[in-house]
C-alpha cells in the first residue's frame, strides 16, 4: 500500500455548501490518504450556516472551513504554499462552465455536479433536507472514489472510474 497522500480540490461557484461539504466528508473519510480543500470562482466569503450545522451533527470537523478563491490555488497567482493538486472536482453546474485556472501539475480533473442546497426557498426543514440529500449524494461519491485502488489504476482507467462516479444520481443510478 501507498503511503502517498493525495490532494483534492472541490470547486463551486460560491464555496458556501457543496464545496464546503465535499471537503470535511474528504478529511473525514479519507483516513490520511486524501487531504482535500475546497475554493470557488467567485466565493461569497463565508460558509453556509446550514453546511456547519449539518457537518457539526454528522461529527465532522468544521473549525477550518472557510469560503476562498480558486485563485490560492490556480498557477497563477497561486500561494507559495498552495499544495500540489492530484485531483479537481467541480461539484456545481456553474463552476464547471467557467473557464477554470491552470492548475499546476495537471491534476485528474471531473465534474461531480450536485444540485445546490443553498439554492433551496422555503423553511429551515426544508433547508436542512436539501443538504441533508447534498451530504448523502457526496457522501457516495466520495466513499466510493477512496475506494478506487489510484496507486494500482493508470491515468485513462482513473479517469474512467471518476467520470462514472460523477454520473451517480442519489439513488445510485
Amino acid at each position: 500500500m501507498s503511503d502517498r497522500i493525495y490532494n483534492v480540490l472541490f470547486l463551486c461557484t460560491g464555496n458556501s455548501a457543496r464545496s464546503i461539504l465535499a471537503e470535511a466528508i474528504l478529511n473525514h473519510v479519507g483516513k490520511g490518504r486524501f487531504r482535500a480543500y475546497s475554493a470557488g470562482s467567485h466565493p461569497g466569503g463565508k460558509v453556509n450556516p446550514f453546511a456547519i450545522e449539518l457537518l457539526t451533527k454528522q461529527g465532522l470537523a468544521v473549525a477550518d472551513l472557510r469560503s476562498k478563491s480558486w485563485d490560492q490555488f490556480g498557477e497563477i497567482s497561486a500561494a507559495p504554499e498552495a499544495p500540489h493538486l492530484d485531483f479537481v472536482f467541480t461539484v456545481c453546474d456553474n463552476a464547471a462552465g467557467e473557464v477554470c485556472p491552470i492548475w499546476p501539475g495537471q491534476p485528474m480533473t471531473a465534474h461531480w455536479g450536485i444540485e445546490d442546497p443553498a439554492a433551496v426557498e422555503g423553511s429551515d426543514a426544508d433547508k436542512r433536507k436539501a443538504f441533508t440529500k447534498a451530504f448523502a449524494e457526496m457522501n457516495r461519491r466520495i466513499s466510493l472514489f477512496t475506494s478506487l485502488p489510484i496507486a494500482k489504476l493508470d491515468a485513462l482507467a482513473i479517469k474512467r472510474e471518476l467520470e462514472q462516479i460523477g454520473r451517480l444520481s442519489e439513488k445510485g443510478e
